[in-house]
């Protein structure tokens, strides 16, 4: 505890107060009121008794430029060895000046029994008691005095490295002539900061070079190049002389350099030990000098040079540059292109190659610029048929690959390549470079359901579900007809001649009345019959040459379990079919009892001789003479037969190159006897004449 300024003097003998009143004038002229010249400390409870487990400190501190002086004027604490005990600590920062116990009375407090002196403005004194004070030990007394410190004597490091001048409470530093004092207000030196070098190339010294550089100066030095080019520096050992380090490895003058983040040296000696060549990073560099108070050297000189930033080999990936140079530096420029197959797109357009300039932060200008691979889109739907991304899913970039595979029940159209690539040019293309996408057709011919060779049609048996998915159901009047393309039915001509749009269905078993009123009919659009087919009218017809026709659908029919196309015959002799050759027969027409049957009934009959159908004898009375050609197959066995309602169905042979599938070697046309033998549209003959009517455009797609 400090008491007041009134306690403090009483009781003081001449000299306390002498010391004291010497540094009154110090008070009231120089010294803050946050900072006392003087004060006083007593133990806890004196002049009573001090408390056991006692502890407490006081910081002494008095004006900056001032030392303490601290008296002891009454000590009486619990002595033991070494003040283990009870004890007054006094401490300046972590060091131990002073530690005191024991009893040292004077009666009048007048007698100083202990003093302490310290050249700082900062003390600290602690007080600590053990758990025990039985003889009632009474503490301690002690006052301090603030004392002027003569910086410029009583320090045994100098406080000036020229000139020291001591006032009370302070002192000030002074340079001689040419000198100046730095910022530490300490050291003097002479001015050598500040030096900026901007040439492109040049030379740096130090101070005085060759002469002896100066004492306590701290020399700084900047290199500031054009943005682009980067600072380097050497240094011969002809050319660098410095005072050598100390025993302990210490350069006391040192040469440092900074470049960017890194930092070189401190070097010092009379020969250099740095790197022979000492590089930035960017256009700056700089250099610091300092110097002691003691030897001094010739000191140095550093040549300088700017090395122009290089780009890196590359703009931007996947291009080439032209010219094509090992090394590019800032200022160069070069054109970009971009690689086969790749493209730089912008929000306005895009384009293959653009010019670029090596840039001052090392980096190209327009970098940004990526060459990117080439899109193609999103593949062009196929009909009937689905995309699979080979190199990826949804990848359609280029050089990547598709394939296009068909629906179930269809196939491509002509063999070849069902893959294709994005290209250079932005297109998919096959591997032939064409961009003509794959056609899928049905497949034609192949039975769903295979079918069992028994029955007949006339008084036949029912075929089964699946077994012909070729056949087309004619309502009015009853027949059937063979769907031999998704948009184009095979008949007779005689189912057609008079009706232009007749209702049909495809993919029907039963053609029982709830079947047919669920069931949605095929829309037509045009009919086509053979030229050679003469119109009959007002008498039996007998001349059934040319008893073909087509049937051309308004939109495409979907291929399903029971739905699908026959094949046309090729054509290659095998296709006309010799005698006994067996084939199928369907139909919804009369059989063996003279009823319409509601179910596909089958047949499976041979090829005959053409003087067997003319060795019947016709059913139809009054008719004249039929008329028998090369465009018609005769079939039958004599018991297995079609009948009315069955025109226009298919007489459907295993194809000769191809035992899995079926073709369309007759179809349905006339006979003389139900149950006997019957007369077929030879389809072979009228192959070409097909093919040229399917290749017909319907007028709105003309329009188109």
């Amino acid at each position: 505890m400090v008491k007041s300024k009134h306690q403090a003097f009483r009781g003081r003998s001449k000299m306390e107060l002498f010391h004291m009143g010497s540094f009154i004038a110090c008070f009231l002229f120089a010294c803050s009121e946050a900072a006392p010249m003087f004060g006083e400390i007593l133990s806890p409870n004196y002049p009573q008794a001090y408390p056991n487990d006692a502890l407490e400190s006081w910081e002494i501190s008095v004006p900056s430029g001032f030392g303490i002086r601290l008296y002891f004027t009454h000590l009486d604490i619990e002595p033991s060895q070494n003040c283990e005990y009870d004890s007054v600590k006094i401490l300046t920062g972590d060091h131990l000046e002073g530690q005191l116990c024991g009893r040292k009375k004077d009666n009048d407090g007048s007698r100083i029994l202990k003093e302490f002196y310290v050249p700082q403005n900062t003390l600290t004194v602690t007080f600590q008691s053990d758990f025990s004070n039985e003889e009632r030990f009474t503490g301690f007394a002690a006052y301090y005095v603030a004392v002027d410190v003569n910086e410029c004597t009583d320090f045994v490091e100098r406080a000036c490295s020229h000139y020291c001048n001591n006032f009370i409470g302070g002192y000030y530093c002074s340079c001689p002539p040419a000198y100046m004092l730095h910022e530490d207000q300490k050291t003097c030196g002479v001015n050598c900061s500040g030096n900026v070098f901007t040439e492109p190339t040049g030379e740096i010294t130090s101070p005085n070079y060759p002469s002896l550089y100066p004492e306590n100066s701290h020399c700084d030095y900047r290199v500031v190049l054009e943005p682009g080019y980067r600072v380097v520096l050497t240094i011969k050992n002809k050319d660098f002389d410095i005072e050598p380090a100390d025993s302990e490895g210490n350069c006391p003058d040192a040469l440092t350099v900074s470049a960017g983040d890194q930092r070189f040296g401190p070097f010092c000696g009379k020969t250099f030990t740095g790197p022979s060549e000492i590089r930035s990073p960017n256009h700056i560099l700089d250099i610091d000098f300092r110097t002691d108070e003691s030897t001094q050297g010739k000191g140095w000189k550093i040549r300088y040079f700017g090395d122009p930033v290089p780009c890196p080999q590359t703009v931007t990936p996947n291009s080439v540059l032209d010219p094509q140079r090992q090394l590019y530096v800032f200022k160069e420029s070069v054109k970009v292109t971009c690689i086969e197959g790749y493209e730089i797109v912008t929000s306005q357009n895009s384009f293959t190659s653009f010019y670029s300039m090596c840039q001052s932060n090392g980096e190209w200008r327009d970098a940004h610029f990526r060459c990117e691979p080439v899109e193609c889109g999103v593949p062009d739907d196929v009909e009937n048929a689905d995309v699979h991304y080979i190199t990826g899913p949804g990848r359609t970039q280029y050089q990547a690959k598709i394939r296009y595979d068909c629906h179930t029940y269809y196939a491509p159209k002509t063999e070849g390549n069902r893959i294709y690539q994005c290209s250079a040019t932005g297109q998919w293309v096959d591997e032939n470079q064409k961009t003509e996408l794959p056609v899928c057709i049905p497949v034609c011919g192949v039975p769903r359901n295979p079918i069992q060779n028994t029955g007949r049609i006339f008084g036949g048996t029912r075929a089964e579900r699946g077994n012909f998915p070729w056949q087309i159901f004619f309502e009015s009047p009853r027949a059937g007809g063979a769907l031999i393309s998704d948009r184009w039915v095979l008949t007779a001509a005689h189912v057609v001649e008079r009706n232009p749009n007749p209702t049909m269905y495809a993919g029907l078993f039963s053609v029982g009345v709830q079947t047919l009123q669920s069931a949605e009919p095929l829309a037509v659009d045009e009919v086509f019959v053979h030229p050679g087919w003469k119109e009959v009218t007002g008498e039996t017809r007998t001349d059934f040459d040319h008893d073909i026709a087509l049937v051309r659908l308004k939109k495409p029919v979907k291929m399903s379990p029971t739905v699908s196309t026959i094949c046309l015959p090729g054509a290659s002799p095998e296709y006309d079919p010799a005698e006994r050759t067996l084939g199928y027969i369907t139909g919804w027409g009369s059989t063996a009892d003279k009823q319409r049957t509601v179910f596909l009934m089958k047949a499976w009959i041979p090829v005959a001789n053409m003087e067997q159908c003319r060795s019947v004898k016709p059913e139809v009375k009054g008719a004249s003479d039929y008329r028998f050609t090369d465009n018609m197959i005769c079939a039958g066995d004599g018991q297995s037969d079609s009948c009315s309602g069955d025109s226009g169905g298919a007489y459907a042979l295993v194809d000769p190159h191809e035992e899995t599938r079926y073709y369309v070697a007759g179809l349905v046309s006339w006979g003389p006897k139900c149950g006997t033998y019957g007369l077929y549209t030879k389809v072979a003959n009228y192959v070409e004449w097909i093919a040229e009517v399917m290749s017909r455009q319907p007028a709105e797609e003309e329009e188109e």
